[in-house]
């Protein structure tokens, strides 16, 4: 019996893979099994990392700002701005917020204008 080539679609399917895992270690970049098994992993580990560094992130923001608020006012937190802010309908993410923290003394400047504003 004659020996049949095989066609493209596989090799090629098989190179794009490889491509996917060159950088990996070991016998993971060369053996097709591992390589799906890498794949599935890293990209499982990926989705799952942005989310962790979204929530990361935003846990410093807040650190940041609460650190900066409680420097010179012992009595005023982190909650009691932001429930401010939104009563005033200043619309700043905490991003920016921890941003102006870190720069400079603006902040303090929002926080007394807060503090001495009557909320009922």
């Amino acid at each position: 019996m004659t020996r049949t080539r095989r066609g493209y679609i596989p090799r090629r399917r098989r190179t794009k893979m490889r491509l996917f895992a060159s950088k990996f270690r070991g016998a993971h970049p060369i053996l097709i099994r591992t390589i799906i098994q890498e794949k599935i992993r890293a990209l499982l580990s990926a989705h799952r990392d942005r989310n962790r560094q979204k929530r990361n992130f935003r846990r410093l923001w807040v650190t940041r700002i609460n650190a900066v608020i409680r420097e010179k006012m012992v009595s005023y937190n982190y909650s009691r701005l932001i429930n401010n802010l939104y009563k005033r309908q200043l619309l700043l993410n905490r991003k920016i917020l921890a941003q102006i923290a870190i720069t400079n003394s603006y902040i303090k400047y929002i926080k007394y204008e807060l503090s001495s504003y009557d909320f009922q």
